[in-house]
This record gives C-alpha cells, structure tokens and sequence, in this order.
C-alpha cells in the first residue's frame, strides 16, 4: 500500500489542500521539499515544515519505498511545468500585445472625437 499525505499525522484535509497548491502531492514530494519550500505553504511554520518532512521520510522507509537518505535530496523541476510556464508566457504577451493595440484605438478615436 502506497501511503498518502493524510497519513502523516499532523496533516489534514486543509493541510492536503494547501500542501497540493504548492505542488506537493505525494509523501515523496513532501519527503523531498526543502523546509524553506514546505513553509510558505499557508499554515505550515518552519517547525512543522521539517517535523511533517521528517514523517513523510520515515512513513516512506517504513513502507520501503525510498532508500533513507532520500530525504535531503531536492525536489527537482519537472519539465512539463517548465514547458507550461512557457506556453503562459506566450499567452501573456499576446494578450499584452492584443490590449495595447485596443489602448491604442481608442485613444486615436477619442482624439478624433475630440476635433470634432
């Protein structure tokens, strides 16, 4: 049985939520977030931070699912988040480009209205 983020005591449902806004999802990802990373997830201090990254590490080595230095490995950026990035960054500069062009017409049509 895989265990999941509830199952590390300390950690509820709003906790879950929270955690899973900051693309923590897994026992894993917690076990591997850094503490600084786990703490600006609302409602988690520094303290709680490492003590429910250290339970997530041992819950992980229980079920034999990690080796047990793996803890203080860094959780890596996924590509297809880098690649999503990405594609927003497009869109908003289409969309920047799309509303200074709207800017654009409307300030001539009202200087033309204001001639008149």
């Amino acid at each position: 049985m895989n265990p999941t983020i509830i199952d590390i005591p300390g950690i509820g449902p709003a906790a879950v939520a929270a955690l899973a806004e900051h693309r923590i999802k897994t026992v894993r990802a917690l076990a591997r977030a850094s503490v600084q990373k786990i703490a600006t997830v609302p409602g988690f201090t520094e303290a709680r931070a490492a003590r429910v990254k250290e339970e997530a590490a041992a819950l992980l080595a229980e079920e034999g699912t990690a080796p047990a230095g793996s803890e203080s490995i860094p959780e890596e950026p996924r590509k297809q988040d880098k690649e999503k990035r990405g594609k927003k960054d497009k869109k908003d500069k289409k969309d920047k480009k799309k509303d200074k062009g709207k800017k654009q017409k409307k300030r001539k049509k009202d200087s033309e209205e204001k001639k008149k």
